[in-house]
């Protein structure tokens, strides 16, 4: 069932700490009151609510971003981008490692000032709670991932659950863009769709080796951590070949990209030229990004 891990607040702290930016410059008139209500309902909805039963400490809350672009205002209707970011910290060291760097071109809804953004269980009540529950489970799910192999299937259930739900409740045609199947590769439904798909299952294994056994690892032996993450990047080559359109590849490089370039500059000549090869094999449109592995 939807939101089936949420559970009603307690004395336990949230997990999410998500700091919310609407910018609405390209918005015309003088009363913008309005976005700031929508930023602070948003910042509220994502923080105050409990996503799951396990125990966070104030210090562990997963730290995230949003940036929502107010493209155009109609009636009640408003037209966005939204640029979603999450963290978390890498073992031993002060370094942040991304872990989501997602944009959503149909980040849609119906809106007015003072609405109430509330989270109901198992219930569907407007399309902006609907995205925001969906991102939080998908941050948290990403978060387990790294810690623990496939540690975030049950939240990317729940985010499979939202998804059907929209799929088949009454909304603007606009907002609906994002849940479509098939209607873009690049969508809410097509990312879950990829995380939940047995095909992808070695991706997310390696998800966790390259945090934990990688990442987590290098602050004691930098050699190892980085060969350990070198010598599981065929997966990505493996999963984007079986699936050239797949989406889950590009979101793990959106995030990923300049992180890597960061590692493996520093690599042996082997490691650097494996590792350029594959990733122009995979995404030669940041060539001016990998090049810098060579440099």
């Amino acid at each position: 069932m939807v939101f089936v891990i949420s559970a009603a607040c307690s004395v336990y702290a949230q997990e999410i700490h998500c700091t919310v930016t609407v910018n609405s410059q390209q918005i015309e008139g003088s009363n913008k009151q309005i976005f700031n209500t929508l930023k602070t309902s948003i910042e509220e909805y994502m923080n105050s609510n409990r996503w799951t039963n396990m125990t966070y400490a104030e210090q562990e809350k997963i730290e995230c971003s949003m940036l929502v672009v107010v493209k155009a205002v109609q009636d009640n209707m408003f037209l966005c981008e939204m640029t979603l970011q999450s963290r978390r910290p890498v073992y031993g060291t002060t370094y942040t490692t991304p872990l989501l760097n997602f944009v959503d071109r149909q980040f849609n809804f119906t809106y007015q000032e003072y609405d109430r953004i509330e989270h109901q269980q198992n219930t569907f009540t407007t399309n902006l709670t609907a995205m925001l529950a969906y991102y939080c489970y998908l941050i948290i799910g990403h978060d387990q991932d790294s810690f623990q192999r496939l540690g975030g299937t049950p939240y990317f259930q729940a985010c499979e659950e939202i998804v059907n739900m929209c799929q088949s409740a009454s909304m603007e045609g606009t907002e609906q863009e994002g849940w479509l199947a098939f209607k873009s590769n690049r969508s809410r439904y097509a990312l879950i769709n990829n995380l939940l798909d047995d095909a992808f299952k070695k991706y997310r294994n390696y998800y966790y080796e390259y945090h934990r056994l990688g990442l987590d690892e290098m602050s004691g032996n930098v050699t190892n951590g980085r060969a350990r993450i070198a010598q599981g990047m065929p997966v990505l080559k493996e999963a984007f070949r079986a699936r050239p359109a797949t989406y889950v590849i590009n979101t793990f490089l959106d995030a990923k990209a300049d992180e890597i370039v960061d590692i493996f500059k520093k690599g042996t000549d082997k490691e650097k030229k494996e590792v350029y090869e594959l990733l122009m094999d995979i995404d030669p449109t940041r060539q001016n990004t990998y090049e810098r592995i060579k440099n």
